[in-house]
């Protein structure tokens, strides 16, 4: 593994940059929605967590209309996977809100699974091709009702451009990077999007949005430049 002195590259697990920090997105709650579905792989990539020297772990589970999963459901599924684990990670669970109806549904509830320790953050996300009717007016109102909203891997969204971005920055949504995006997983264009957003300094967290062993292990052991690495290593 000599890549990393001749063409300016190296690994996430390699640079050692995911060190005493935390994965605010994955889907690692087993057999709940499209991520893990048995807690033996759980268990296996909570093992690589550790051998990178993550600290903590969020469980954000999706919560549709198609995957119309429930507080309670979710609390009590994690509460058996953490009676199962043994490890040196701090798990906590939270949830990844598409902005639908069933969404709207949830706010009017007040009914979250909320991120951080101050219990006001929200993980949400649109459709990667359009926006849902009334964006803004939904992030006000996630405001509005004490939250702040956190948009899920923004680089991903075709439909949004910088002026997006500056507006949602204004509107102090906070934004959530995907580290997925610097390896390519979702594309050159989403590529270039997510380093155009690192350099300029508007992601506030940082996931794995891990769904398999298969796709962390990629993510963390594929060469990215260390220039993206070091800033990574700032959010």
């Amino acid at each position: 593994m000599f890549f990393g002195l001749f063409d300016g590259k190296s690994s996430l697990e390699e640079s050692g940059a995911l060190r005493g920090g935390t994965d605010w997105h994955c889907h690692l709650l087993p057999g709940v929605d499209d991520g893990v579905r048995q807690a033996d792989e759980t268990l296996r990539i909570l093992q690589l967590n550790e051998k990178l020297g993550l600290r903590e772990v969020w469980f954000t589970p999706h919560i549709m209309e198609d995957v119309p999963n429930t507080t309670e459901g979710l609390r009590k599924r994690f509460s058996e996977f953490q009676s199962m684990y043994q490890g040196a990670i701090t798990l906590h669970l939270a949830a990844e809100y598409m902005m639908d109806n069933l969404f709207l549904e949830r706010l009017k509830a007040n009914d979250f699974l909320t991120l951080g320790e101050e219990g006001d953050l929200v993980l949400v996300e649109t459709s990667y091709y359009n926006p849902p009717s009334g964006l803004y007016s939904i992030l006000e109102d996630i405001k509005s009702a004490g939250y702040y909203p956190v948009l899920a891997h923004p680089e991903r969204y075709c439909y949004m451009d910088m002026k997006d971005y500056e507006k949602l920055k204004q509107m102090d949504v906070r934004f959530q990077l995907n580290l997925p995006s610097f390896v390519g997983m979702y594309g050159q264009e989403v590529m270039k999007r997510a380093e155009t957003l690192l350099s300029e300094g508007y992601y506030n967290f940082r996931g794995s949005d891990t769904h398999r062993f298969s796709m962390l292990h990629h993510v963390v052991t594929t060469p990215i430049k260390k220039k993206v690495i070091n800033l990574i290593k700032k959010v």
